[in-house]
C-alpha cells in the first residue's frame, strides 16, 4: 500500500470532523508543493484559492479546455492579480481544430462523453501523475453522484490523496464566505449559472431546476468524468 494511501485511510474518520480550514492545512503542510486544487474557477473552487491564501504558498490549477467562458478566462486573470499565484494550465493534447479533424465536428454535441474524456479527463490525468495530493470544490449536496464523498479520500482512480475541504458546505455556506471576504467570483453565477462548464455544454438554470441540469442539458450526464469512481 502507498505510505500516501496508509495514512488517508488511518485519518480518513478524524477527518470529517476537521473544518475546511483545518483539512486545508493538513494538505498544505503534509504536501507542500505535490499538492495543488484543482479549480474549475467555481464558487467553491474560489472560496478554497482564498482559504489557502491564508494558510501558505500553494499551486493551483485549471483544465483548460480551450472552450471556456470568457468570464472565466477573465476570472482567472483577477485571481492571478488577486492572490499572486499561477494558474497552472493542463491543456488536452489536441486543439479544438485537431480534434474536430479526427472525430468531426462539434464532438460535444454527438459524444459528449468522448469530448469530456479528451479535453478533461486525459489533461487531468496527465496533470494528477506528478502530485502526491489534489484538493476539490467538491460537495456532498452538488448530485447524488456526490452524495458520499469524504473530506479526505484516497482516489483509486488516479492513484493519490484527495481532500474535499467543503463536502460537508451548502451552497448558502459558500456565499456566506464569498461575500464576507469580498472573493473574487465568476459573474455567470449571477446570471443563473450555478455550475460553470464549458460554453457548449453549459446553460442557465431555470427556476426550480437541478442546480446542475445546465450541464450537459440533453443528455443523461451529470458529470464529465473527473470525479467519477471507477
Amino acid at each position: 500500500m502507498d505510505p500516501f494511501e496508509q495514512q488517508v485511510t488511518e485519518l480518513q474518520g478524524a477527518a470529517e470532523g476537521w473544518d475546511a480550514q483545518q483539512t486545508l492545512i493538513w494538505g498544505l503542510s503534509t504536501f507542500g508543493q505535490s499538492v495543488a486544487l484543482a479549480s474549475s474557477l467555481s464558487a467553491e473552487d474560489a472560496v478554497l484559492i482564498d482559504m489557502a491564501s491564508r494558510v501558505s504558498k500553494f499551486r493551483v490549477f485549471t483544465l483548460h479546455t480551450d472552450f471556456l467562458f470568457p468570464e472565466t478566462y477573465a476570472l482567472i486573470d483577477e485571481i492571478e492579480a488577486r492572490y499572486g499565484v499561477e494558474v497552472e494550465r493542463a491543456r488536452p493534447e489536441l486543439t479544438p481544430e485537431a480534434q474536430a479533424a479526427q472525430y468531426g465536428p462539434a464532438l460535444w454535441a454527438s459524444r459528449p462523453d468522448a469530448c469530456c474524456q479528451l479535453r478533461k479527463v486525459e489533461p487531468l490525468k496527465k496533470k494528477l501523475s506528478g502530485l502526491a495530493a489534489w484538493v476539490t470544490g467538491v460537495r456532498r449536496d452538488q448530485a447524488a453522484t456526490r452524495a458520499n464523498t469524504r473530506k479526505l479520500e484516497w482516489d483509486a482512480k488516479f492513484g493519490l490523496a484527495k481532500l474535499n475541504p467543503l463536502a460537508d458546505w451548502n451552497w448558502s455556506r459558500v456565499w456566506d464566505y464569498i461575500r464576507a471576504n469580498n472573493v473574487p467570483y465568476n459573474p455567470l453565477h449571477d446570471r443563473d449559472y450555478p455550475s460553470i462548464g464549458c460554453t457548449y455544454c453549459t446553460r442557465p438554470v431555470k427556476p426550480g431546476e437541478d442546480p446542475r441540469a445546465g450541464r450537459w442539458a440533453g443528455f443523461a450526464k451529470t458529470e464529465c468524468g473527473l470525479h467519477v469512481k471507477d
